[in-house]
């Protein structure tokens, strides 16, 4: 349980929030990096704030408070200029630096020209997506160049996801790997060979609805260890790594292929949920994705027409009666996750819980965010960030092991070839 302070303060992330100061020294996925090969502007609202992604005519990103100053008009639908972007009320134009370039209906082109009149934010392209820097620091803080950062854009598909939640919801499901053998039963069962190989390794998977948890503490999270020992003197293994305040890399089976996971505060009850598919060898496979049904949809609101509680989310209460767990049939694990999520409100009053060992990642990270947020208001330092953690040695496996060896010590990026990664 826990206590309705500490509640409001993982929660809360406007500008003036303890959690929203310390979230604004962090990188943030804002965009798809194809959201601007049609159009030159993109409305983004982060952690509370109204901003306007665009590209100027010679091709540079920027991204500025969305509301003209002059007379609060939208910028998003700015026309753009050599070097920055021009309001079609009364022609004022921006730079990506927030300065004033051009005062067209005044004397001289006014009196603000070079001055800074709006405020304007960093931003990377990455990953196949746009980054966003909101905090003060004139230097922006080390970029979390993780593996899928570090790929051609062929290798990589980022996919986001819209939901009616706050964003510790949104992470919370994402770390959480007690839920998968019952919320995600049917899926696992239907594309068994697809998400975790062996035969072997499902069962121990379906029948073992209550994993050990063991960690090892990271500078960037955690590593946690779900275990399932099964009945021939194997256990499967679930390694999830976890990069605060953001990120869970979700265990599979290794083939070159990598799923992450982040949950991006927009404001205090939406949230973008981004799932970051990527390949080191080889670029996407589209037949994967055709086999979950996500080949052919909307990459920035991948959950389009996902429903609410006017329809249950579409829950197939008939399928249900005939043994489909979750009922939400055919619609994947991330559907079933939102709906999870979503149905517990706008934010969780998380002082009205009954917690459990299956909840010991949960408990971690929320007093991992906790301890943080403190730190940065004592000391200034902005924790998980550190010069010595290296972000391209982040990697999830799922395992099938002997019992008798130790799942610490195994490498994700050469998994011992004695033991049998989860194929």
């Amino acid at each position: 349980m826990l206590s309705a302070e500490d509640n409001e303060l993982l929660t809360r992330i406007g500008p003036d929030a303890r959690m929203g100061k310390l979230l604004r020294r962090y990188w943030h996925p804002i965009a798809g990096i194809s959201d601007l090969e049609t159009s030159w502007t993109r409305r983004v609202r982060l952690l509370g704030e109204d901003l306007v992604l665009f590209k100027d005519r010679s091709g540079r990103l920027g991204l500025i408070a969305e509301y003209c100053p002059h007379r609060r008009a939208s910028l998003a639908y700015g026309i753009p200029t050599e070097d920055g972007i021009r309001c079609p009320y009364h022609g004022w134009e921006m730079d990506a630096r927030g300065l004033c370039l051009d005062q067209p209906n005044e004397t001289n082109h006014g009196a603000l020209r070079g001055k800074p009149v709006t405020t304007g934010y960093p931003v990377q392209v990455l990953g196949g997506m746009v980054w966003a820097y909101l905090g003060k620091q004139k230097t922006p803080p080390r970029f979390p160049d993780y593996e899928f950062n570090n790929v051609p854009d062929s290798h990589v598909r980022p996919m986001r996801g819209l939901l009616k939640c706050n964003w510790l919801q949104g992470l919370e499901a994402l770390l959480d790997s007690a839920h998968v053998g019952y919320l995600h039963n049917a899926n696992v069962q239907n594309f068994a060979k697809t998400m975790i190989g062996s035969e072997e390794t499902t069962n121990i998977l379906l029948t073992n609805g209550a994993p050990n948890f063991e960690f090892i503490e990271k500078p960037y999270g955690f590593r946690e260890g779900a275990l399932r020992p099964g009945k021939t003197g194997n256990t499967y293994a679930r390694i999830r790594e976890v990069a605060l305040p953001y990120f869970s890399f979700i265990p599979g089976r290794y083939s070159g292929m990598g799923t992450a996971c982040c949950s991006i505060p927009i404001d205090d009850e939406n949230t973008a949920q981004w799932y970051i598919a990527f390949n080191v060898d080889n670029p996407i496979d589209m037949e994967r994705f055709r086999v979950f049904g996500m080949a052919d949809i909307n990459l920035d609101y991948f959950n389009e027409g996902m429903g609410g509680w006017h329809n249950m989310w579409q829950q197939d209460r008939k399928a249900m009666k005939d043994g489909y767990w979750s009922g939400f049939v055919g619609k994947g694990n991330p559907h079933e996750d939102f709906a999870v999520q979503e149905s517990m409100g706008p934010i969780v009053d998380r002082s009205k819980e009954h917690l459990g060992q299956a909840d010991l990642v949960i408990v971690r990270a929320r007093r991992m965010l906790i301890d943080a947020v403190r730190r940065y208001e004592k000391t200034g330092e902005t924790s998980f960030a550190g010069p010595e953690v290296e972000f391209p040695r982040i990697r999830a496996l799922a395992i099938t092991y002997p019992s008798s060896e130790d799942w610490k010590q195994f490498d994700a990026f050469n998994p011992p070839r004695a033991l049998s990664a989860a194929e």
